[in-house]
């Protein structure tokens, strides 16, 4: 029977680990802040060292980043502050519902947010895509604050009430939450007709519409569903992300991505060109923090055949 009608409990296993999850949320809100950060140092040490197989996808990501040149030394020390950033990623969003709007404004700092609002301004919506960097959640529930609504596709993650879990915690910060599957480009077309802003997460290749493109000099596959949208509804694409600064955070918005659509060229290629563009301004924006960068699973086919 399908899960929309199993009436049945979640198994224990799924419990554990959503409960797992709402005790830190709680753990990170209860404590004061200075703690809260001690304890996601501690926790990022922690998976640093008991994750092997997140550690090796780390360790192959920094060295891409850097160009295959950190010794073993500087590896170690590029791995263990990608897991800091990551853990104090969760610890910022699990702070989050607690901060008022005056709050999150003196933590949030940034430039090109012109670049955003301009684009709004065209009454078509905007595209923001963004790597899995710094504290993305963070600027999304700023952007909420100052008035502009914000709808943010995401990964589903197993077990579903875990992802649940999520996805009402972003859904309390003010943005709406679609899950990647057959109903995303329904939402997202109707996200960018009520001249919304769509966060799109673009540095990781899954599910359908990908292409190939080059990043961080080796072929992938990204998704392309940003030049998609783009083409079909006007809306721009703006890279973006939000890096941690100091105890605050730095919102970076790229100019919007050429969109043109080239003569005599078919939208299948056009789109490889703009997703192509896409994967360069990802690589610029990863580059200025690459230890906050947060892909931690296999994203190139050397990867898989490495993880198997």
């Amino acid at each position: 029977m399908a899960r929309a009608l199993d009436r049945s409990p979640p198994p224990l296993r799924s419990r554990a680990t959503v409960a797992a999850y709402r005790a830190g949320s709680l753990a990170a809100r209860a404590l004061p802040a200075p703690v809260a950060t001690l304890a996601g140092r501690a926790m990022g040490a922690g998976m640093a060292v008991g994750d092997a197989a997140r550690r090796r996808m780390v360790a192959r990501h920094q060295q891409r980043v850097h160009g295959g040149t950190l010794s073993p030394a500087a590896e170690r020390r590029a791995i263990q502050r990608a897991f800091d950033s990551y853990a104090r990623y969760w610890v910022d969003m699990f702070r989050l519902p607690d901060l008022s709007p005056a709050e999150l404004d003196a933590q949030m700092s940034y430039e090109g947010l012109d670049r955003l609002i301009g684009a709004l301004d065209q009454g078509r919506g905007a595209i923001c895509a963004i790597p899995h960097l710094g504290g993305w959640d963070f600027g999304g529930a700023w952007i909420a604050t100052q008035g502009h609504p914000i709808t943010v596709v995401v990964e589903p993650v197993e077990p579903p009430e875990l992802f649940e879990f999520f996805a009402g915690y972003r859904r309390s910060l003010g943005m709406t939450v679609v899950p990647l599957g057959p109903d995303v480009a329904t939402a997202s077309l109707r996200a960018l007709r009520n001249n919304e802003i769509l966060c799109l997460l673009s540095d990781r290749g899954i599910g359908s519409g990908l292409v190939e493109v080059e990043f961080f000099g080796e072929r992938t596959m990204l998704p392309s569903g940003a030049a998609m949208l783009s083409f079909r509804t006007g809306a721009p694409i703006l890279p973006v992300a939000v890096y941690h600064r100091g105890d605050g955070h730095h919102g970076v918005v790229r100019p919007p991505l050429d969109t043109t659509r080239t003569p005599g060229a078919s939208l299948r290629d056009d789109v490889q060109r703009v997703t192509q563009a896409m994967a360069h301004e990802l690589e610029a924006l990863i580059r200025k923090a690459p230890e906050q960068w947060h892909l931690m699973q296999p994203n190139w086919p050397s990867d898989r055949a490495g993880a198997v």
